[in-house]
């Protein structure tokens, strides 16, 4: 027996030898390669001035991307959202505890750094009111009454997953707040939970096109009687991606989201730039008009604010058109608002962000006597309790938000968004993740 077990461990010992010795010759064998690759080819500069070695730099990019919120960035550096913002959003997500120990991490004297201005006498808890609804569209034949200041902003049906429109059409019920469709069209997963839905008509019209790509009329009346759709938004522009218009990769174009879309399978979603029947302010109008009359209800439109001008021109049609014309809310996006795949110059460099555009935009609604008429809804980055309040304060009458929901699912700012490869199975369709 003992003779046994030692030829047993000699024979697995020169057995596990072979293999080491053969795995270290596959290695030279593929270094061998790879640097007569590396100083063969003429794309990378490094790789080829320093061949094999070279790759590592890539590698190491590749996943500083992961590495650089754990191990360096501090809790109030990282761009888009600070791990700071992002723990208060996991926390309030799960009702945990959400206090602050020691002091606060936040420069106030920072420039633009908001603070509120303390009551001498605060308010007790039993002396608070409840939030006063506030109606859209009183000209509507289906006017929509709400009280939620707090929404979920437009996410596409194809940029993010099923689980995730199906956990937010379910979590919207449940807050009684609502939930923006996106451009990308009204799926059964965003009817599922039975909470309210704004129904966001982009630029390429998906979800009430045609096959020539102008709208379906009939499609449009179904929207009018389904009874969860409670609002028409017209965009126009987004925060990310200002004068461009709604890109989903063709990775991400299903069979399922190509059906719901009414677009070909595997192939790039690229909706135009603008609306290809709106040219002017006018005929802003008159779209806006058309559309609440065919469904009924409330229709408003979403924009970036950039040039000032453009907003006047827009709200002395509306004085010449009467008041019952004029749109019954903006949605006005930041210029530093989420996307799920934009060009980088539109992203940093286009636009007017929230903190600028929204106090020029109500003041603006006021000097033309249209602030009790249109409903101004503010959109981007506005994820903490503060934020929020600063746009209530400013003049807004509810708040959207998309990047905090996420943050909910459980997103962890991974910024794979566009690629269909999201570690948390948010922006994906990966069965896998």
């Amino acid at each position: 027996m003992y003779e046994l077990g030692n030829s047993f461990l000699s024979a697995t010992s020169q057995l596990l030898s072979s293999v080491f010795v053969l795995l270290m010759a596959a290695l030279v064998i593929i270094a061998a390669v790879l640097y007569v690759i590396d100083l063969t080819q003429t794309r990378h500069t490094i790789r080829r001035n320093y061949p094999l070695i070279g790759r590592f730099r890539y590698l190491f990019e590749k996943l500083g991307e992961f590495f650089r919120q754990y191990f360096f960035s501090m809790d109030r550096e990282e761009l888009p959202f600070n791990r700071a913002q992002r723990s208060w959003a996991y926390r309030a997500a799960k009702n945990l505890d959400n206090t602050q120990a020691f002091g606060s991490t936040s420069q106030a004297n920072d420039v633009g750094h908001v603070i509120f201005m303390n009551a001498g006498f605060a308010l007790l808890e039993e002396e608070a009111t409840d939030i006063e609804p506030i109606v859209y569209g009183p000209h509507c034949r289906k006017p929509y009454s709400s009280a939620s200041l707090f929404n979920i902003s437009g996410m596409s049906y194809g940029a993010i997953s099923r689980p995730a429109v199906q956990a937010l059409s379910r979590g919207a019920a449940m807050a009684g707040c609502w939930m923006c469709t996106g451009e990308g069209a009204l799926s059964d997963y965003h009817l599922e939970g039975n909470c309210d839905i704004i129904f966001q008509v982009g630029t390429a019209k998906y979800g009430v096109r045609d096959e020539s790509g102008d709208y379906d009329v009939a499609r449009l009346k179904y929207l009018g009687e389904l009874p969860q759709v409670k609002m028409i938004e017209l965009k126009l522009s987004q925060g990310a991606k200002p004068g461009k218009g709604g890109i989903l990769p063709a990775v991400k174009v299903s069979e399922e989201i190509a059906r719901i879309r009414g677009i070909p399978v595997g192939q790039a979603s690229i909706s135009p730039n603008r609306h290809p029947d709106i040219n002017n302010s006018a005929q802003l109008i008159e779209r806006v008009c058309w559309l609440r009359e065919l469904t009924g209800k409330p229709v408003g439109i979403k924009f970036v604010l950039g040039d000032v001008n453009w907003l006047d021109d827009l709200l002395r049609t509306i004085v010449d058109a009467g008041a019952e014309n004029a749109p019954d809310f903006f949605t006005l996006d930041s210029a530093d608002g989420g996307t799920g795949a934009a060009p980088l110059t539109l992203v940093d460099d286009v636009g007017l962000d929230l903190q600028e555009s929204l106090p020029i935009l109500v003041d603006k609604l006021i000097e033309y006597r249209l602030r009790d008429r249109i409903r101004v809804i503010a959109s981007g980055k506005l994820i903490n309790p503060a934020d929020v309040a600063w746009a209530l304060c400013v003049g807004a009458d509810a708040v959207n938000n998309a990047r905090g929901f996420m943050f909910s699912l459980g997103c962890i700012q991974a910024m794979q968004c566009n690629r269909n490869t999201c570690p948390t199975g948010i922006t994906t369709h990966d069965p896998k993740l």
